[in-house]
């Protein structure tokens, strides 16, 4: 496992809010969870995602999971030669 604070997860909401004309207040309202916790996943600030919120993410966005999430490949190392 990578250290802790590190990883390669790229968070998509505010894509998904602009095309669905949502604002932050309002998708939180929809979820059910603070705005503040909302925020800190939109910028990709938490260890962990309940299923249960990602449930209630994807129903009030019309999405899917892997619309919400993108996993980086990790950097390459170059050794010298």
């Amino acid at each position: 496992m990578p250290p802790e604070g590190e990883h390669r997860v790229e968070v998509h909401i505010d894509k998904l809010l602009a095309a669905r004309g949502l604002t932050l207040t309002e998708l939180a309202d929809r979820v059910g969870i603070t705005l503040a916790n909302l925020s800190a996943l939109k910028n990709g600030r938490v260890r962990a995602v309940r299923f249960s919120t990602l449930t209630a993410l994807c129903d009030a966005l019309q999405c899917q999971p892997g619309d919400l999430f993108t996993v980086h490949q990790p950097a390459q190392v170059q050794v010298p030669t």
